[in-house]
């Protein structure tokens, strides 16, 4: 995700489900990289895809997506927690420094 063009390319798909061709029109990225790029998003579990005719059709993974929001609210829960501890150390610091 930490790529402009595979965060594009999720944004897209948040959108509704595409075909890489129309992934394609939308994004100043070829076919070829666009494929590419969905190619490490589903090996991440974040897209799933579907043949419909001679297309494959490709839209986002609920389960993965879930799974990617867990993990950053982890990091988000330890970084606020870090955050905390540190401004509660400083505060019992400056107590014991005014006393």
């Amino acid at each position: 995700m930490g790529d402009p063009s595979r965060f594009a390319i999720v944004q897209c798909l948040a959108d509704r489900p595409r075909a890489v061709g129309d992934l394609a029109e939308e994004l100043p990225i070829t076919r070829q990289a666009v494929s590419q790029h969905l190619r490490v998003l589903k090996d991440a579990g974040l897209v799933a895809s579907q043949a419909e005719g001679t297309r494959r059709i490709y839209r986002l993974n609920p389960t993965g997506v879930a799974a990617l929001k867990d993990q950053l609210d982890t990091f988000w829960r330890r970084a606020l927690d870090g955050f905390q501890d540190t401004v509660e150390d400083n505060t019992e610091d400056n107590t014991e420094e005014g006393s």
